[in-house]
């Protein structure tokens, strides 16, 4: 299968086309050596927190081997890291999404052109014929799963059939975003890599390499500081408004249990309309605060009390964000509904 002609067509800041990785050389050479080891695992569970790079370095990997496909060779010996050439016809391929012997699975849209809030458990039944099928040059057949966070039960069990029995010069690279969430059936069939959230350095170089800037200005060095190690939430919060909203929420967040109804009723008219965007930064923005707060609780009954309140508001928060998502809701009634919840969470 040929590269698609349009450059027009290629997303450059997707993970397949991005060719730098900052921030985790550790990760990357293990998976480097477990490669040219000769001993290659089937399937890498690659753990993290969202929007540090886990999905780069998946199509990293998958890139490499693709362009290496005999791990005895003298050139994977030779390697320093996974990276190859942008130019390669292996890197071009992947980038227009036409490498016939990689198989992708991610969230996809339902018949009325709206984001499934999970992967589907028929697009994961697709492995069972990828890999049935012969595979291209080099013998090597790839899936990404990006991320298996979003894995249902029903589609938990179709891949965990392909794990039970993999085929020979199969590869699965699984993006996680929470281990603990991952059925233990599955993780104990992956190597685990471990990714850690990226030092500022690290987010505002990746940062600089992803929006073409040779520097970081001052709206890029505030994301870089409020991004918490992940570069999906730099870039997100560079968008527009959102460093704004972003304030907006602190100051209601920090001001739990008191309820401001004039700066609730202010913070629902910036998020109205159907972009998602800015709805996506506030829930980002409760999440990490919630997880900051869960962080620092003890280990007495009141804490733990707090903790049991807090753990449920998020549950509660995520919740509400996705149906808010997926039917269109009023803004404004969710931002009291996910206050009101995090104001009792939050009270004692």
């Amino acid at each position: 299968m040929s590269p698609k002609s349009s450059e027009d067509e290629i997303d450059e800041a997707h993970p397949r086309s991005t060719m730098l990785l900052f921030g985790h050389a550790a990760a990357e050479q293990a998976l480097l050596s477990a490669y040219r080891s000769g001993r290659v695992p089937h399937a890498f569970l690659l753990t993290g927190p969202k929007g540090i790079g886990k999905a780069t370095l998946a199509y990293r990997m998958a890139r490499f081997v693709f362009a290496h496909p005999d791990p005895a060779a003298a050139d994977v010996a030779a390697a320093d890291s996974l990276a190859i050439d942008a130019e390669h016809p292996v890197a071009r391929r992947m980038a227009a999404q036409a490498q016939g012997d990689l198989l992708v699975l991610e969230r996809t849209a339902n018949d009325k052109g709206v984001l499934r809030q999970q992967i589907a458990v028929d697009d994961v039944r697709r492995t069972v014929s990828f890999f049935g099928s012969t595979a291209g040059e080099g013998g090597w057949r790839i899936a990404i799963v990006d991320a298996v966070d979003e894995l249902n039960r029903s589609s938990a069990n179709a891949l965990l059939k392909v794990l039970e029995e993999p085929p020979q010069r199969a590869l699965l690279l699984l993006v996680c975003h929470s281990a603990a969430r991952v059925p233990a059936t599955l993780r104990s069939r992956c190597r685990m890599v471990t990714l850690r959230a990226l030092s500022e350095p690290d987010v505002a170089k990746a940062v600089a390499a992803a929006r073409g800037a040779a520097e970081a200005d001052a709206d890029v060095t505030a994301a870089v500081a409020a991004a918490g190690g992940s570069v999906d939430r730099a870039l997100a919060l560079l968008d527009e408004d959102a460093l704004a909203l972003r304030q907006q929420a602190l100051e209601l967040l920090d001001g739990l249990p008191r309820l401001d109804a004039g700066a609730l009723h202010a913070l629902g008219d910036r998020l109205a309309g159907t972009d998602p965007r800015p709805l996506n930064a506030l829930v980002d923005t409760i999440n990490v605060w919630l997880a900051q707060r869960l962080e620092r609780q003890g280990g007495t009954q009141s804490e733990i009390g707090r903790m049991a309140r807090l753990a449920e508001a998020w549950e509660g928060v995520n919740a509400a964000a996705r149906d808010a998502e997926t039917y269109n809701l009023e803004r404004k009634p969710f931002v009291f509904g996910v206050f009101g919840l995090l104001a009792e969470a939050t009270r004692g």
